[in-house]
């Protein structure tokens, strides 16, 4: 335990908000003024019941917002990736080398006691070893993801990514009494972890070796996602590794929920964040809303559960934010809280850090609200309601993503969709699209050319779906 001896540093708050004409009608953005001097890059983010917002940044730092005043909370920390306020009113970070509990035993608002969780699994300080996370599961466990490293020579290397072992590129969990749990494997960069519907837990993963795109993945026990390295701590050795082969490494994975397309939705998407704001944030209830650290942007999808499996669609949701948008949480009032940096990997935004919010202000955005499979097609739902002499003037195409070492995958075999028919609900929110489903494709769609009856555009006209299952 380590006793913090820094002062309380007190900052008062000021906002402005800027909205940009590309987003969806009905939401404001507003800019939360940061302690001045500060290196602001915000990699952990939790709102507690009572509002206050409590941030890690990438220097070591916790801070919080409290009555409009920042506090300097701790500091020393080792590069915190993941942050979650404790039902007891403590703090739990995930910093490199270890899971860590921070607390406030005085009451001062300052905290007293950095308390080691775990330090169970290996860092071997290389720069790329982030350590995750950011809640707490249904059972009570605290959730992490380690990330793989990368340039270390000494580590295990069939491509870009490497790992020295101690359940590099796992997930894990240290339960209330303290045990390490590493439970899932195959990770490349899971930069965004969260908890999603019915005490499930999904993660987002990063384009690159063994990764076609970036994607949105459930955990599941004992599931292995992807990039071979992280083998070794499943019982396979090194020389057993190097002999393997892509295909015989993709006969283990766990296929993703929902593939991003990138450059077009996201580059390095971070936490998920499931809408549980009950219609305070708009018509997206029970949706993920996950942001981009390269594209500065906020992006939803929406799942669809076949069988015991999760298939999900993804859609562009905000753009123009300052900075890379790495970490996102929910208030009470059901505003999006939304923590930024652009260190390490360049952001689209013009500043490096930064903290902003989103609200909803009751006005109907005209957007694709969802999309589903039937067992002949699509059930496309819309906000608003379309122009029926629009309604079939869209584009459909399908296509999946390689397998492979090598650093992302194109679109493979893009291949134009023709339904066989399009008919459009009594309400004219809902499109019927009959077409021939296949498993394993992203369906494309374009609604560009679709209006609202009021002779608008859609605010984000395209939406992707990854058919993994189809119904039977």
């Amino acid at each position: 335990m380590i006793k913090k001896l820094a002062k309380t540093l007190l900052l008062g708050l000021t906002t402005m908000t800027a909205v940009s004409a590309a987003n969806p009608e009905g939401y404001d953005v507003k800019t939360i003024e940061t302690p001045a001097g500060v290196r602001f890059h915000v990699t952990g983010l939790d709102v507690d019941k009572d509002g206050s917002v409590y941030c890690a940044t990438r220097y070591g730092d916790v801070w919080v917002l409290k009555a409009d005043k920042w506090t300097h909370f701790a500091e020393g920390l080792h590069e915190p990736c993941g942050l979650s306020v404790d039902k007891d009113g403590s703090v739990v970070v995930t910093q490199k080398p270890e899971m860590t509990r921070l607390v406030d035993v005085n009451k001062d608002g300052i905290a007293d006691e950095y308390i080691k969780l775990t330090s169970e699994f290996e860092f071997h300080n290389n720069y790329h070893e982030f350590n995750y996370g950011g809640f707490t599961d249904s059972e009570g466990n605290y959730v992490g993801a380690l990330n793989l490293a990368h340039g270390d020579e000494k580590a295990l290397k069939l491509s870009t990514m490497v790992s020295s072992g101690g359940y590099r590129g796992w997930a894990y969990k240290v339960t209330p009494e303290g045990k390490f749990i590493p439970f899932a494997s195959g990770l490349r960069s899971p930069a965004g972890i969260g908890p999603g519907p019915d005490g499930t837990i999904f993660y987002t993963d990063n384009q690159g070796d063994f990764v076609g795109t970036s994607f949105l993945n459930q955990i599941k026990k004992d599931a292995f996602y992807g990039h071979p390295v992280s083998l070794q701590d499943k019982g396979y050795t090194r020389d057993q590794i190097k002999k393997m082969t892509d295909a015989d490494f993709k006969k283990l994975r766990t296929v993703p929920v929902a593939w991003i397309p990138h450059e077009e939705i996201a580059n390095s998407p971070g936490n998920p964040e499931w809408d549980v704001t009950e219609g305070k944030f708009g018509p997206f209830k029970d949706q993920f809303f996950i942001g981009d650290q390269t594209r500065s942007n906020v992006f939803r999808v929406s799942l669809q559960k076949i069988g015991d499996t999760y298939q999900g669609c993804v859609f562009d949701f905000m753009i123009g934010f300052q900075s890379g948008a790495m970490r996102l949480k929910f208030d009470k009032d059901g505003s999006l809280w939304v923590g930024e940096t652009g260190r390490g990997w360049t952001a689209r935004g013009p500043k490096q850090f930064g903290l902003q919010k989103v609200t909803w202000n009751g006005t109907m955005p005209f957007e694709i609200q969802d999309v589903k499979i039937t067992k002949e097609g699509f059930k496309v739902t819309f906000t608003k309601e379309i122009d029926e002499a629009t309604a079939q003037d869209f584009k459909l195409e399908h296509w999946w993503y390689e397998y492979r070492r090598n650093y992302g995958s194109p679109k493979d075999n893009i291949t134009p969709v023709k339904p066989q028919s399009v008919s459009l609900s009594a309400d004219k929110k809902v499109l019927l699209i009959k077409s021939d489903l296949l498993e394993k494709k992203v369906y494309g769609f374009n609604f560009s050319n679709v209006k609202s009856t009021d002779g608008k555009s859609l605010g984000n006209a395209k939406a992707y779906y990854t058919l993994v299952n189809k119904l039977k």
